[in-house]
């Protein structure tokens, strides 16, 4: 009959109320070379003697096996579970990168629209003072040019035969008012 191998790690063969009772004929794993005492009285006490050597030693072999491969399944577990969260930090990092990116990048933003802002206020009242200024100039030049320069204005009457113009010029701070009646022709 082929004896299965017991399960690699249950938690409750731990525990000291489920604990399997102890075996009196198994004795406990020791390190070391083993000591044998060979009674030579007997053949029958030295072949017992070595079949419970035999036995101890298949049962310390199994149970180091077995304590083996449990660690070596809890070793292959850890480790999954270190990739794993080391994934994680890495993708909870790259999330803050991105995150901390998009605030500088806001914030650069708003810098950069301010200043802009600014600038444009700033250009927007000196071409308002300068337009100012222009109407002021404006203003005086067409004054002066309007008292330096002569005005002429004037009407005119057409009647058959003569022709009536009345003229009035400004030349600065005079004028002069001219009247005529100019006849014409008759041919007859």
């Amino acid at each position: 009959m082929a004896l299965s191998p017991p399960p690699l790690f249950l938690p409750e063969l731990w525990l000291k109320e489920n604990r399997p009772e102890r075996d009196v004929t198994i004795k406990p794993l020791t390190m070391g070379p083993k000591k044998v005492k060979v009674v030579t009285t007997t053949t029958t006490t030295t072949t017992t003697t070595t079949e419970n050597e035999r036995v101890v030693f298949i049962q310390a072999w199994w149970r180091g096996t077995l304590v083996r491969r449990t660690l070596l399944h809890l070793a292959l577990r850890v480790r999954v579970i270190q990739c794993w969260w080391k994934q994680q930090l890495a993708i909870l990092l790259e999330r803050k990168r991105r995150v901390a990116l998009v605030l500088y990048a806001q914030e650069e933003w708003a810098v950069v629209k301010l200043q802009s802002w600014v600038r444009m206020w700033r250009i927007r009242l000196r071409f308002c003072r300068l337009l100012h200024a222009v109407h002021i100039i404006q203003a005086y030049w067409r004054w002066h040019s309007c008292h330096t320069r002569g005005l002429i204005q004037g009407h005119y009457d057409l009647k058959e035969n003569q022709l009536n113009l009345q003229l009035e010029i400004t030349l600065g701070s005079q004028a002069c008012k001219v009247q005529q009646c100019i006849p014409f022709p008759i041919k007859e």
